[in-house]
């Protein structure tokens, strides 16, 4: 080896290994990440060279900054807006218990919102009956439709409502849609140029605002948000699309859980979704899209909950430790995805410990070709089993749901899967809604559900064989990123 090529590979290794430094920097610098996703991607920006930084860039990068003079703005303009509200509308929370004050107070400080009665709320467990009736608002609206997506299929389902809000935007509706880069990566310009010709507002949701931001593939917009002239509002699990009909044979049937919301709720979502077309646009919606809501008789108290990467601590993550550690007696939890952060699995058991009726439906299949996610939830039954949890894997299908009660005395239903992607990393949205009428029937869907799932016991925990152990352990080590 000649003293240029000696001098060109020293060269080399210099500007590898100083690259690697200011990685393992970046990593460390992070003020939210768990020590253990720490270690993990400064091992492998250290043993898998370059490789290993280019997936550092494109997935461990989840500092999402929301400029915070914009959210101090936003809080101050809330305030101004709910105190407009009907006196009607507005919840004394002096008269609650101090449980229910105490859950509305801290959602409050987390999310910026607060509880309003007046709204009527359907909860929907069939994804046919949840698509007509978005088609049915759509076909009603008078001002303007509003629609946030994490994935939109350009298929027959998609094209469907495609041509539905073509024609609307026609009609002199204004029609605008936002969504995910990542979540609706195939759809091409050429599925959307019939809407952005009819007039519709066309955006993809960004991951962030600055450079460092955009690298990152990791943060993303998982909400499913309708708002039609402001005064009805859909948010829950499902995106649109064939599979989420059940009519691709190898996902089977799809049980998702989605809302329909009227009133002051509506509005909160709309802000959720003001605040999101923001972000992605610099262009602010004004008062005439917060119309004075109708209050309902036969109503719920609702509380919208959003929260994502931009905020510390993380809402939802928050949130769903907070209903663990509070339940007294019941808790029961729907989700499609079941990869528990180590302090949320850590309240399950404590709460099944303490003698609270811990109850868990997850997918026992997965219409991917790959499991992880399945074989990595898989690797916390066993403690959680020990400690008193019932756990049923769904086999009727796709289980793709999220809810949550508490006690029979409230519930959440939104986008946020029971995982450390949607608790830490994606921009997720939900209600939740006081009162036993929505938790009975989360209740009684949760026990349809059973029917239709097998129960995990210690006894096949513990005659599972040494590979599929392997393959479980192996799997959580994603976690961080699944």
């Amino acid at each position: 080896m000649t003293w240029p090529q000696i001098g060109s590979t020293l060269g080399g290794l210099i500007v590898a290994h100083g690259l690697e430094l200011i990685l393992i920097r970046w990593v460390l610098l992070s003020r939210d990440r768990q020590p253990q996703a720490s270690i993990a991607w400064i091992l492998t920006i250290l043993f898998v060279p370059f490789l290993g930084g280019f997936l550092f860039l494109m997935f461990g990068v989840n500092n999402i900054t929301r400029r915070r003079e914009e959210r101090a703005d936003n809080v101050e303009e809330l305030s101004d807006r709910e105190a407009r509200l009907p006196e009607a509308a507005r919840v004394d929370l002096s008269t609650w218990t101090p449980r229910g004050r105490r859950a509305a107070e801290a959602l409050g400080r987390l999310c910026d919102t607060r509880p309003t009665r007046g709204n009527r709320v359907e909860v929907m467990h069939d994804t046919n009956r949840t698509l007509g009736l978005i088609e049915q608002a759509i076909r009603d609206a008078e001002h303007h439709i509003h629609l946030e997506y994490y994935i939109w299929e350009s298929d027959e389902t998609g094209r469907r409502l495609r041509d539905l809000l073509v024609e609307r935007a026609k009609d002199g509706v204004e029609v605008r849609f936002l969504y995910d880069s990542i979540g609706s990566l195939f759809l091409k310009s050429q599925f959307l140029r019939p809407m952005t010709e009819a007039g519709v507002e066309v955006r993809t949701f960004l991951p962030g605002q600055t450079f460092r931001e955009r690298w990152s593939l990791n943060n993303r917009s998982h909400r499913k948000i309708v708002v039609v002239d402001g005064k009805a509002g859909f948010t829950g699990g499902m995106n649109i699309g064939n599979e989420y009909l059940g009519l691709i044979k190898t996902s089977g049937r799809w049980r998702d859980c989605h809302l329909r919301v009227e009133g002051p709720a509506a509005l909160q979502l709309q802000r959720v979704f003001r605040d999101d077309w923001y972000y992605a646009t610099n262009v602010d919606l004004d008062e005439s899209y917060f119309p004075t809501p109708t209050l309902f008789e036969e109503s719920h108290v609702v509380q919208v909950v959003a929260g994502g990467p931009d905020q510390d601590p993380r809402p939802f993550h928050q949130l769903l430790f907070m209903a663990i550690t509070e339940a007294e007696r019941s808790l029961t939890l729907t989700t499609g995805y079941f990869i528990p952060t180590d302090s949320l699995a850590m309240a399950l058991s404590a709460a099944a410990i303490r003698g609270v009726d811990v109850r868990i439906l997850v997918p026992g299949r997965t219409p991917h070709f790959f499991k992880t996610t399945i074989w990595a939830g898989r690797s916390y039954y066993d403690k959680l089993l020990q400690s008193g949890c019932k756990i049923h894997e769904y086999t009727d299908g796709t289980l793709h749901a999220k809810t949550l009660t508490v006690d029979g005395l409230w519930s959440l239903v939104g986008s946020a899967n029971f995982d450390a992607r949607s608790t830490l990393l994606n921009f997720e949205v939900g209600c939740v809604i006081y009162g036993a009428e929505v938790a009975e029937d989360l209740r009684r869907q949760y026990e349809l559900d059973c029917r239709q799932s097998s129960p995990v016991t210690l006894a096949e925990r513990e005659a599972i064989a040494p590979r599929h152990r392997f393959v479980e352990n192996f799997s959580r080590l994603f976690t961080p990123i699944l």
